[in-house]
């Protein structure tokens, strides 16, 4: 792609990113995109395919290094010795957050996008599907320490994804509510905290 075409795919990409985080996926216009972005609209199809093919321009990026960084984290955690695994419970998960609060804040745009107006693509259940990663990987992690010998009481999947799910929607508040960086790694070190605490207590710990 040449220097022109490309710095008219990204101004389709800019004026884009204006109108879905006003609107929305599903409110956005492809017209009115066509026409800020002042190309017609035969030419916006030379660039991408629809209005989902250009959201996913967008988003995807930013989808594929959150989740991608995440399942690094829990399966570098999940194959460690059984027996190490107590002592480093919380760590992985940790330099995994702050490397969000990071990421998020070089890219508050497309992120916010990804996180709060995606309904009606691929991408409106994404946070869900990082709350259904964290349930697996707990339930295992509680096997793990039956293994061990501990008397670690029952937690049903139902309940570990209530409380998974408000970790990571408290955890994402940072975005909805553009925190400074500083600001969003002093909560999001205090909501680790406290749903450790919360997790341990739960396991008899």
């Amino acid at each position: 792609m040449d220097e022109r075409s490309l710095d008219t795919r990204n101004k389709i990409q800019q004026i884009a990113m204006e109108e879905f985080a006003e609107k929305g996926f599903l409110g956005a216009s492809l017209r009115q995109i066509v026409k800020k972005a002042g190309v017609t609209t035969g030419a916006f199809y030379g660039y991408f395919s629809s209005k989902e093919a250009l959201f996913n321009a967008i988003v995807e990026p930013h989808a594929a290094a959150l989740m991608g960084r995440y399942m690094e984290a829990q399966t570098t955690f999940a194959e460690l010795p059984e027996e190490e695994q107590p002592s480093h419970m919380g760590l992985e998960s940790s330099e995994y957050i702050h490397w969000m609060v990071d990421y998020i804040c070089r890219h508050r745009e497309p992120v916010k996008l990804l996180l709060c107006r995606s309904e009606g693509t691929g991408y409106e259940h994404f946070v869900h599907n990082m709350v259904e990663v964290e349930v697996e990987y707990t339930i295992r992690y509680m096997e793990v320490l039956r293994h061990l010998g501990q008397d670690i009481p029952e937690l049903d999947e139902q309940m570990c994804h209530i409380i998974a799910s408000g970790m990571f929607n408290g955890l994402f508040e940072i975005v909805i509510h553009d925190m400074p960086r500083d600001r969003a790694l002093h909560y999001v070190d205090q909501l680790r905290d406290f749903y450790t605490a919360g997790w341990l207590k739960l396991m008899g710990q």
